[in-house]
């Protein structure tokens, strides 16, 4: 059974745009029944990676508008509420209801709606005598954002702060444990499986991990049991493996310049919800690294894209070379077009020739739509490339891509390569992210190399509160492994000690190799548990099983595999890096394997680094000024 996120989760956004009802073999809802869709911030960016608001109406939506803003009395249309369990989305239906805002009210939550909520919402429609407005209420589970087939987001933000705040109360850790499992179950709960569940000893990834295995326990022997489905197929198909891992376990993989398209559009130009904003006259910048002075163009990146879907993962100078290809194939292909139709001047047609005319006439228009389509695809990743080029060039990104990937891969650091790379372009927060880099690579640095590193931040007016958060957190863990692992020559054994503690292993991926290129610790990790052979990598690592009898968590146990499809999920946000990674892992196997890849929050390096900065700024690393 091929785990399809982003396929159920739009089967269940469907059907719930049907009043809840089982949607007929078209796939989409009633169109005769005209619906007013009410939704929170939350719900609407869920919806807006799988149906855009053009397909709205086609499943009988006519408006929709959010929740928080003054509405319009709308009688004799129902109402489909699609919002999180807040205590303030409760309250504001209660109000709608009392005005009698619409003649019925279909209330969907994106997860479970806990009992006090429960009762204040029968409690406040009961007060204003409107509980017969209320149609139906459902807990939908679908508390998750799904970017790609194979990726989805919690969308919840700052976690990686809130997890490491050295301030943090033991109460404010287990709410944001809590929100995390929450998110966790509703993937399963849209997938129906149960899955054996890895981890790291120790952390957040344990925490998650054990809190995740007593909720799905607790599910299983309730009555209204979601999992019943993957129970009958357990017996006879394998279960998915869930390997949850810690930010710290890689952090490299979240901070450093990438140079595949996907990776860029989203770092360089900040994707978000699958949309990307670019000026339209952005090769007026390509030389100065500035913004275009165009109209601003805004683009949808999904898999209705061919060209998004086959290039994503490709090295920029490939894309670029892949738009001009495709922009000389259509103008071929309009030459052809013209050329068939055009005719010849001054002879005349006997009747053969003006029927096959005729048919190349039609041919021609019948494949008007195909090239309109191809046209704007091609432009549209022109604009793309070219802003991308433009901020390249700007910011010299291929050589900082280079100096990280070779610190990263081989291990080589070239100090003075740094150094003139930081005097040189570049924004502040770029420099940042390569001297970060720099201290992450290698497993001891030269107090000197570092002083010099950071008297040119200085220069540069580089805030270094994140510098010295890392720094600060790399010595610790130093001292925690034995001074045998110091040697240079040992640096494999010594990543390998350091797994799982804290900001322990994000130097370890420096160590492999993979035709030619780096493959990331997570990846190795990830086919390790998934080929469920022993491992170094994975012999302390945990094993909960929700579905056998209780006892407590197991270590280095080898769960039944090798497993055809797993979860990977990153705590305190992923990237497209290391999506991108673990799909080519997928991709190599024979046969294909099936591995999807969410995290809390997708964010940029510049967006990962802000949060290294507000820690560093409350263990009181001072900075000299903006690191923007």
């Amino acid at each position: 059974m091929a785990l399809s996120l982003r396929q159920k989760q739009t089967q269940c956004i469907v059907r719930m745009l049907n009043l809840n009802q089982p949607v007929a073999s078209g796939g989409t809802a009633d169109e005769e029944v005209y619906k007013v869709l009410i939704l929170d911030k939350f719900c609407r960016d869920i919806l807006s990676p799988l149906i855009h608001v053009k397909a709205l109406r086609k499943h009988g939506i006519t408006l929709y508008f959010t929740i928080d803003k003054e509405r319009q009395t709308i009688p004799d249309v129902p109402a489909i509420y699609f919002v999180q369990p807040t205590s303030a989305n409760i309250e504001r239906i209660v109000v709608d209801a009392s005005r009698g805002v619409y003649e019925s009210f279909h209330l969907n939550f994106s997860s479970s709606l806990a009992r006090p909520l429960l009762e204040e919402l029968a409690a406040g429609t009961l007060k204003s005598d409107c509980i017969h407005r209320i149609a139906k209420v459902y807990d939908q589970y679908l508390e998750f954002v799904t970017l790609e087939n194979g990726m989805f987001s919690l969308a919840q933000p700052s976690t990686y702060v809130q997890l490491n705040d050295p301030k943090a109360q033991d109460k404010d850790i287990e709410s944001i444990i809590e929100g995390i499992v929450n998110g966790l179950f509703s993937v399963l709960a849209t997938l129906g499986v149960v899955p054996i569940i890895r981890c790291a000893k120790g952390g957040p990834a344990e925490m998650v991990a054990s809190a995740l295995d007593s909720r799905l326990r607790d599910h299983l022997v309730s009555k209204n049991n979601l999992f019943t489905e993957a129970g009958s197929l357990g017996s006879s198909f394998q279960r998915p493996i869930l390997c949850i891992f810690d930010r710290n376990f890689e952090i490299s993989a979240a901070i450093q310049h990438e140079w595949s398209y996907r990776p860029l559009v989203h770092d360089v130009l900040g994707m978000k919800l699958n949309r990307v904003t670019v000026h339209g006259d952005a090769a007026a910048a390509a030389g100065g690294g500035g913004k275009g002075k165009g109209a601003v163009k805004s683009y949808e990146l999904d898999d209705s894209d061919n060209f998004w879907v086959a290039n994503s993962s490709a090295p920029f100078p490939k894309v670029a070379e892949e738009v001009e290809l495709q922009l000389s194939k259509y103008k071929h292909d309009v030459e052809e077009v013209n050329r068939r139709t055009g005719g010849q001047r001054d002879i005349d047609f006997d009747g053969q020739e003006l029927i096959g005319n005729t048919k190349h006439l039609m041919n021609a228009v019948n494949s008007l739509p195909e090239l309109t389509e191809r046209k704007k695809i091609i432009d549209k990743h022109t604009n793309i490339a070219t802003a991308l080029l433009s901020e390249i060039k700007g910011r010299s990104l291929d050589s900082y891509c280079t100096t990280e990937d070779d610190m990263l891969a081989k291990g080589s650091i070239d100090k003075n390569a740094v150094l003139t790379i930081l005097r040189g372009q570049g924004t502040k927060m770029d420099k940042l992210r390569l001297a970060i880099i720099y201290l992450l690579a290698s497993e001891t640095t030269p107090p000197a190399e570092v002083e010099a590193i950071e008297s040119v931040l200085k220069e540069v007016e580089v805030d270094l509160s994140a510098f010295q958060y890392v720094k600060r957190i790399k010595s610790l863990n130093m001292s925690l492994t034995s001074s045998s692992a110091g040697s240079r020559s040992n640096i494999v054994d010594w990543a390998e000690k350091l797994y799982g503690q804290s900001l322990s292993a994000v130097t370890a991926g420096m160590k492999s190799l993979l035709s030619g290129g780096r493959q990331l610790t997570m990846t190795r990790t990830v086919e390790a548990l998934m080929e469920a052979r022993p491992s170094p990598d994975i012999e302390t690592y945990l094993l909960f099983d929700p579905r056998a009898p209780k006892s407590s968590s197991v270590v280095g146990t080898h769960s039944k595999g090798p497993f055809k499809e797993a979860i990977v999920f990153m705590i305190g946000g992923g990237n497209y890096i290391e999506y991108g990674s673990l799909q080519e892992l997928a991709q190599r196997q024979q046969p294909v394997k099936n591995i999807i890849y969410g995290t809390t929050e997708v964010l940029t390096g510049v967006e990962l680094v802000e949060q290294l900065t507000v820690l560093g700024q409350k263990m009181g690393f001072g900075g000299l000024g903006p690191s923007h």
